[in-house]
């Protein structure tokens, strides 16, 4: 199966720093920080009114941070919502904690899914943000209340190990972080990663009645479960493709991701080894 099989949805519009209300309650801010793995950015996302919680706080970066603040003043910032501690997700979080006081929740401080083996040294998706640590740690269906939102934590492991998803089930939507994007398949990278985990994830968010997911990269996705049934037999072809090219003899990744990722931009290469 082909990425092309996926119905991506690349049009993303949203400029860095401008407020947009997706939904009644619901605004998100796009940050500066485009790339292969990130798209046109990381996107933050405001919850509720007058009282609010923020989700993905963003990377290390001054300008988004004052955007954030700039978008909910004369709002109180109660909550802060950490998805994963990518380096593209969570360094701002300190930011906005020190500038209003936020209580910070998420499963916890970045860990790796197993050891790293010795091949795995230069591994390119080593973005963690070490430095984070939550003051509530957070655990699968744990709930946050809040002014006018209530929002289930949902453990997805598998981009990274502490990885989340906030459901609002009343309102049918999802704010799944990088476990599902719109825009492009999400990288797996063990050790940080862990494929097993990632495909679990896919089934508990495919079970759920969310059919609405606010993503941390790109635009949102309707039909939320019916897209991750896309994913999940992508993920099964990609396995078949790896065991088959292993049926004809040894290879190395590079030889197999010649082979497997016909296309691909070339910066991505180290990834998808």
């Amino acid at each position: 199966m082909a990425d092309d099989d996926i119905p991506f949805n690349r049009n993303f519009p949203l400029l860095p720093g401008v407020v947009e209300e997706v939904r009644p309650g619901v605004r998100r801010i796009l940050c500066d920080n485009p790339s292969p793995f990130t798209f046109t950015g990381t996107v933050s996302y405001i919850v509720g009114r007058g009282k609010v919680a923020i989700i993905d706080p963003g990377p290390d970066n001054e300008a988004h941070a004052a955007a954030l603040l700039d978008a909910v003043r004369g709002e109180r910032v109660s909550h802060i919502l950490v998805t994963h501690t990518h380096r593209d997700h969570s360094p701002n979080t300190a930011r906005i904690k020190a500038a209003t006081g936020a209580t910070v929740y998420a499963e916890g401080p970045h860990r790796a899914s197993r050891p790293r083996f010795e091949s795995e040294k230069h591994n390119p998706e080593s973005g963690a943000d070490r430095d984070f640590r939550p003051d509530v740690t957070l655990g699968h269906g744990d709930v946050i209340e809040g002014d006018g939102f209530h929002l289930e934590a949902v453990a997805t492991p598998g981009h990274t190990a502490n990885h989340l998803a906030f459901a609002w089930p009343e309102r049918k939507l999802s704010f799944v972080g990088d476990h599902v994007m719109g825009w492009s398949t999400s990288i797996v990278a063990p050790p940080d990663g862990s494929m097993i985990d990632y495909m679990a994830s896919l089934e508990r968010l495919a079970g759920r009645e969310e059919d609405l997911y606010f993503s941390g990269h790109g635009p949102e996705i309707p039909e939320g479960p019916r897209y991750v049934r896309f994913l999940i037999r992508h993920r099964q072809a990609r396995e078949a493709s790896i065991l088959h090219r292993l049926s004809k003899g040894e290879a190395d990744i590079p030889t197999l991701v010649r082979a497997i990722y016909i296309g691909i931009d070339p910066r991505l290469m180290t990834a998808a080894g």
